[in-house]
């Protein structure tokens, strides 16, 4: 069985650690400073994190070099992707990365692929439209650019995203494709952050069966 340390213990990392404790899942350790993790303890472990994109991104090179493997659902770094895979890739250590672990926006990934290539050159338009919590510090969210590039593909239309910020609200992102004809709506809520932290141990458990840097979707 994986033993776990989380990096960043705030709402996310508490939740994840109730679903370590459902699972029977050894935490060793929550940290606010993964770097001071004693790399003896951290080759033993998975590190799931989330933290911010400036925490990560200061962080991530510790991470590759003495960590077993990484589940990351910290966003905001797409800029340095390349960068990040090649740490992990020259170290010999997994990472499964993802801009959302909910099984079931991972689900809407698939569907908004299927549908949008069979739309395409049919005279339809995209718009997405993400709305989340006000203490979200990325906009677009990393769901909404995934979301966005899929389209984008498969569509061969770049949609418009608009991003809301408002109350406590988990997460919702509604696709809508527009023709002269009809209008088709694809649309996932979230009702907590609970099926994120359940999608990230889900991605640290996998990390036993795979090896090399995955987006969670691929495995999935």
């Amino acid at each position: 069985m994986i033993k776990v340390i989380i990096s960043g213990y705030g709402r996310m990392g508490h939740m994840v650690e109730k679903e370590l404790q459902k699972r029977g899942i050894e935490l060793v350790e929550a940290s606010e400073d993964i770097t001071a993790t004693d790399p003896a303890k951290a080759k033993e472990c998975v590190c799931i994190d989330f933290t911010t994109p400036e925490a990560f991104r200061a962080n991530y090179p510790f991470i590759a070099k003495n960590f077993k493997a990484a589940v990351v659902g910290t966003t905001g770094w797409n800029d340095i992707e390349a960068d990040v895979r090649k740490a992990f890739d020259d170290a010999g250590t997994t990472l499964i990365y993802a801009s959302n672990f909910s099984l079931g926006v991972n689900a809407l990934y698939a569907a908004v692929t299927k549908v949008s290539a069979m739309l395409k050159g049919n005279g339809y338009k995209a718009e997405i439209e993400e709305i989340h919590h006000i203490h979200k510090l990325d906009a677009p969210s990393g769901t909404a650019k995934v979301l966005g590039a899929l389209v984008e593909k498969e569509l061969g239309e770049k949609p418009e995203i608009t991003s809301v910020r408002e109350g406590e609200v988990p997460g919702i992102h509604t696709l809508t494709l527009t023709s002269a004809e009809d209008k088709i709506t694809l649309r996932h809520e979230a009702f907590s952050r609970e099926g994120l932290a359940k999608g990230a141990v889900i991605a640290a458990l996998m990390t036993e069966d795979h090896q090399g840097v995955h987006e969670f979707s691929e495995l999935l």
